[in-house]
Order: C-alpha cells, then structure tokens, then sequence
C-alpha cells in the first residue's frame, strides 16, 4: 500500500508527531489527511498555517468510541499518536492515562478493525519497557491490546496492526530541551534533576521515519524500534551551554522527579531474543501462542539466547560536540540560536 492518493488519519494530530506527520503526507501526495484531537485552538491555528483542501479536521477524544468511529470511515491507514504523555501527570491522575492510553486507544484499534482499515500504526514508548510509572504502564497495555487484536486478527486480515517504541523526541511539546532553552535565555538555572541520567535523542524526522518504516513492513502484530544514540543530561546541558556562549550559566539540582528512571529501555533481552535485526532497525514478532496454556508452563524454548536489554545506558553515548552536531540538525534550535543571536 502506497501513501500516495491514499486517505490518513492521524489521532492527536495537533501533536508535535501529528504536525510533522501530517506534513509529510501532504508532501507525499495524500489524497486526504484527517486530522484529530479535542484541540479546538490548535486546529484552528494548523488550518489557518497550512491553508490546504487535503486536510480534514475532526474534533473529538478517542475516550468516545463514536467520535473516533466516525472519523474513521472511508480510512486507508491510521497514525495512532493521541496520548497522555506526561509523566508526572499521570502519575497524579492515573485513571486519566487510563481512559485516554489503554480505553481510548481500544477505541482506535477496534474502530480501524471495524472501519476495514488497511494499517494501524500506533506509537508507544520506551518507558511502556519495565514501566515504573503510570504513563509507562498505560503504554505498555496499549501495546498488548494492539498485539491481542492482531492475534485474534491473523495475518490473512485486511487490517494490518503494529506498533513502534521510540525514547525522547527532541524538541517535542513538554520535552526537556525547550525548559533548558528557556531557562538559558531568561537567565534563570537550569534545573538538573540527576546529572549521570541517560536518555535517548531522536529528531522528531527519526519518529516519523519509524513510523513509515513500519506501515511499509510491518507483519500483523510487529513492534518496531530504531536505533537510537543516547546521552547524559549533564552532557545535553553542556552542548547547549556552548551553543548559546553562556559556559558559565548556573546549574541547579534538584533531585529526582517522581518515579523517574536512571535509563530508559527500548527493548527487553527476551524481546530482543525474538526480534529481528534489520539495520537501523529492530522487528519484534508477535507472540502467537494461543490460549493452550502447555507453551507458557511446561514447555520451553531452547533456541533462546538471553542477551542484554536495549537500553540509553548501553546504546551509543554522544559525546558533547557530537549532541551539538545533532542539536544543530534541529529547525527549532537553529530559530532559537537566531534570536539569541540577534537580541545580544
């Protein structure tokens, strides 16, 4: 299936992934791209920018089987990225993460079933790996109601469902890069909260590639990661120190934040046992036992190999030059360093 002359939905499609996506498409030559959230401002604010017939705006949450059935009539592919994602928030309300991440996004995947669409890729995140808070969790159950439908599905279905786990977007709405940034620029400390903690960096590009990558290979069920660099905050902070000339901008920490992780997991080693490597990328296969219950008790598997975790402590490190080189690749810093540039 070709994107081309194709009709596209994408939830939370005022989102930083959702814009960029739906960018993408255009340029791809979508026939219509659908676009919904329960943002009336910003879907006014895209409409007024982007000023194109192809693109169709729905307001509704995914929390309402109706809305979103409504939206998905008539559908070629759906980009599920409507989510709850801050941490802290769901950690405050938990039931919200629920509704929105685990029943809205059932809501999502059995409309696209309903609706014959051809593909569903729905995003997740590195934190739905070991989930340690309520964000993660949600995510991670989001992941298993995609992967139930897919097994009750089989792959002789017109729907074909997968997902894709990715670590930090940078620049994303919410993101730390933006908080460092302000703070540089209104000479405020940057707040640290653990200076040796890693994470992943992916440019928003990366997301929507993996996302492409997966509606153009994806079996039912797969769940697809890219490889991804990581770095430590302390170095993220000093590549942005030297990018704006401030080297001696104050440094504030603060300590950890709740039910925050000192690295974030891509993929687990029995994952990763499973999986198959395809360059920049890893397949993770749908696990196809059924309800005998034998395979899960009293049968194993000898062909396993354990291996490590894919994680932001043993991925790839950036040194500091290296973040600046890839901060530098980003349109947002390249517009924030103009204005620094010439307000001094």
């Amino acid at each position: 299936m070709k994107l081309e002359g194709a009709t596209v939905l994408i939830t939370g499609g005022t989102g930083s992934f959702g814009k960029t996506m739906l960018r993408s498409l255009l340029g791809d030559g979508a026939e219509q791209v659908r676009v919904f959230s329960r943002d009336e401002e910003k879907q006014d604010a895209l409409r007024v920018s982007l000023r194109d017939d192809r693109v169709r705006y729905y307001i509704g949450d995914i929390r309402d089987r109706s809305s979103i059935a409504n939206a998905m009539k008539g559908v070629d592919c759906v980009f599920h990225a409507a989510a709850l994602k801050q941490v802290p928030s769901c950690e405050f309300f938990p039931m919200e993460a629920v509704r929105t991440n685990v029943l809205g996004s059932e809501n999502v995947i059995r409309s696209a079933v309903e609706a014959k669409v051809k593909s569903l890729v729905c995003l997740s995140t590195d934190k739905a790996v070991f989930p340690v808070n309520a964000m993660g969790l949600s995510k991670a159950m989001m992941e298993k109601l995609a992967q139930c439908v897919a097994r009750e599905l089989g792959d002789q279905s017109e729907t074909t469902i997968s997902c894709v786990r990715y670590g930090n977007v940078m620049y994303s709405r919410g993101s730390a890069i933006p908080l460092f940034v302000k703070q540089l620029k209104t000479g405020k400390p940057i707040t640290l909260t653990e200076p040796t903690m890693t994470r992943f960096l992916m440019p928003l590009r990366d997301s929507v590639e993996l996302v492409r990558y997966a509606f153009e290979h994806a079996n039912q069920g797969d769940l697809f990661i890219k490889k991804a660099p990581a770095a430590t905050i302390l170095n993220l902070v000093e590549a942005l120190k030297q990018l704006f000339d401030v080297p001696d901008h104050p440094i504030e920490l603060i300590g950890w934040r709740h039910a925050e992780k000192l690295y974030e997991t891509l993929a687990s080693a029995q994952e990763l046992a499973t999986s198959e490597d395809m360059g920049d990328y890893y397949r993770i296969r749908l696990d196809i036992r059924d309800l005998n219950y034998k395979p899960f008790f009293s049968e194993g598997d000898d062909k396993l190999v354990v291996q490590e975790d894919y994680h932001s402590h043993n991925t790839e490190r950036l040194n500091v030059s290296e973040i600046k080189k890839l901060l530098l690749s980003l349109p947002e810093v390249q517009a924030e360093l103009a204005g620094w540039s010439a307000s001094r």
